[in-house]
């Protein structure tokens, strides 16, 4: 990074868990404290990442071959980064993005059942030295995840009719990755009432920015 004063921070977690409206909160967290930032999110971001992210939450006749998922995404992230979260970093702008290669290791590294290898080659050659300084991981259990899927309604996108299987492997894969890495982390039981849950991010803002 350009201005070792900013961050890059990313939010994390499965299909109900809370992040969209998480991440409102942590936007209003910054806003109100005059902190210059972009708000983004993978896949998307930009004009082509989004039309990658429609192409891979949409149904299709034709299968999509996980191994071409995986490229798809890194296609996208690749765009995202040169457009958007580079620039943001460079003019000192913190950056906060719903989703980043964490995702990527959870879904298609253990979710498809890839591995570990494959997205972390990737992962090289698309970032480079880039990682995130702070990654939030919104964690709730499988059956709470699909049942406020359900309630939620509306059409499901290609990953939302995953079988529990897939998504227990999702969620055991952020829990590695937080074991791992403690120090950049912070995994909150997103289970507990919403307040409960803004609490324990507004605590771990305010520590970032001390």
């Amino acid at each position: 990074m350009t201005n070792s004063s900013v961050k890059f921070i990313t939010i994390e977690g499965m299909e109900g868990a809370g992040k969209s409206t998480n991440l409102s909160y942590v936007i209003d967290f910054f806003q109100q404290r005059g902190i210059e930032f972009a708000a983004t999110r993978e896949p998307g971001g930009t004009e082509i990442s989004e039309k990658i992210r429609h192409l891979l939450l949409e149904h299709h006749t034709e299968t999509l071959a996980p191994l071409a998922e995986l490229m798809l995404i890194f296609a996208a992230r690749a765009q995202h980064i040169d457009k958007v979260i580079k620039p943001a970093l460079d003019a000192g702008q913190w950056v906060i993005c719903d989703r980043f290669t964490d995702a990527t290791y959870a879904y298609q590294g253990e979710g498809r059942q890839l591995g570990g290898k494959k997205v972390e080659l990737l992962e090289r050659f698309v970032q480079q030295e880039l990682q995130p300084d702070l990654t939030i991981i919104l964690d709730v259990p499988v059956a709470l995840s699909a049942a406020r899927v359900e309630q939620r309604g509306g059409e499901l996108d290609r990953f939302e009719v995953e079988d529990s299987d897939f998504f227990q492997r999702v969620r055991d894969a952020y829990h590695q990755r937080a074991d791992a890495a403690p120090e950049r982390y912070a995994l909150i039981d997103a289970s507990q009432p919403l307040l409960k849950v803004q609490a324990e991010l507004l605590g771990i803002l305010e520590r970032l920015l001390d």
